[in-house]
């Protein structure tokens, strides 16, 4: 079921790559939105209040929305303070929390992650065990153990989302530097490269998400993929073609010499004090199998506006084939 919204978003952490696609989209919607960061938003900056989840007095001051987007989060595999995840993804959830019950906010959406399930089997949905393998993965659940507890405890809404890798115009993340590497000729393909990997298009999670606003449900819990899922051959494959009109996937090392890179990369980076683009938790992410299944379908009989042929396709012509040099860049993982 849906409701017509009228009410104000407040989008926490709406300065990065999934809070600005949203933030336009609101703005195209002429729904009341403001940005709630520590970083100020270039596309919005008349919506934009500075706003720290860590700190509970300056969410006070900024928060005057009716439904709060929670986006803000860290996320990176090479942070070296493990507290700073406490203290941005479990610390800021509970002082959201705090806000929206002193200001009878009666609604949260919270994206989360498939992180929370670590290195899980193919296929798994919303109810697979979690098991993660990372403090990004383990912070998130603590989290959304929160949100969930908040919910629980009163007669307010929650919908948590946990998007797979996400990846689209603008983004400099993993799937664009895998992207990228391709272009550049420079690619190798580690292990054999039959292992799945979902992935998310910006405009359908975006997409999701308005939904979620609007949904009249007391609690949802939903994986976001796009699908059908590539593995590494189909991929790459596929992504040489369209780039340079050569097939298959190029050179390629077998996993146990991958993992010896990777490892070697990592005792240099932490003689140095340095961080390189290959460590072998990457490289262990890589070759990994991360497929999913997702029932975002029964939120009110969504349908994702893109497919997932159609979203790579646009993604390499904005980046590679048609680079448009005024376009707004997000540096993320």
């Amino acid at each position: 079921m849906t409701t017509s919204v009228h009410k104000k978003i407040s989008v926490v952490g709406g300065s990065g790559f999934v809070g600005t696609n949203l933030c336009q989209m609101l703005s195209n919607e002429k729904i009341p939105f403001e940005i709630i960061d520590i970083k100020p938003s270039k596309r919005f900056p008349n919506n934009y209040k500075f706003g720290d989840v860590r700190d509970l007095n300056s969410l006070d001051d900024a928060i005057t929305g009716e439904i709060v987007i929670n986006l803000a989060a860290i996320h990176r595999d090479d942070v070296r303070d493990k507290h700073a995840y406490l203290e941005t993804n479990v610390d800021g959830a509970r002082n959201i929390v705090e806000i929206c019950q002193k200001k009878e906010i009666s609604k949260i959406i919270f994206t989360s992650t498939v992180a929370v399930y670590g290195f899980a089997k193919e296929g798994a949905d919303e109810n697979a065990p979690i098991a993660p393998f990372n403090e990004y993965g383990r912070t998130k659940y603590q989290a959304e153990n929160i949100f969930r507890q908040w919910q629980e405890n009163t007669a307010n809404q929650l919908i948590i989302i946990r998007p797979t890798v996400i990846f689209g115009e603008g983004n400099r993340g993993n799937v664009f530097n895998l992207l990228n590497q391709i272009a550049s000729g420079r690619f190798i393909m580690i292990g054999k490269g039959t292992n799945k990997k979902s992935m998310a298009y910006i405009g359908n999670v975006i997409a999701f998400i308005r939904q979620s606003i609007s949904a009249d449900i007391s609690y949802g819990l939903f994986n976001y993929i796009d699908t059908p899922d590539l593995d590494m051959n189909g991929l790459v494959s596929q992504v040489r073609q369209r780039l340079s009109g050569r097939t298959g996937v190029g050179p390629r090392l077998p996993f146990w010499l991958g993992m010896l890179i990777g490892y070697s990369a990592d005792v240099i980076a932490l003689i140095f004090r340095r961080n390189l683009p290959i460590s072998s938790i990457r490289v262990q992410k890589f070759c990994a199998t991360t497929s999913f299944q997702s029932r975002k379908e029964t939120l009110d009989n969504f349908v994702a506006p893109y497919s997932l042929q159609d979203a790579i396709g646009k993604t390499l012509n904005a980046e590679f084939l048609k680079p448009d040099a005024s376009r707004e860049i997000f540096f993320t993982e």
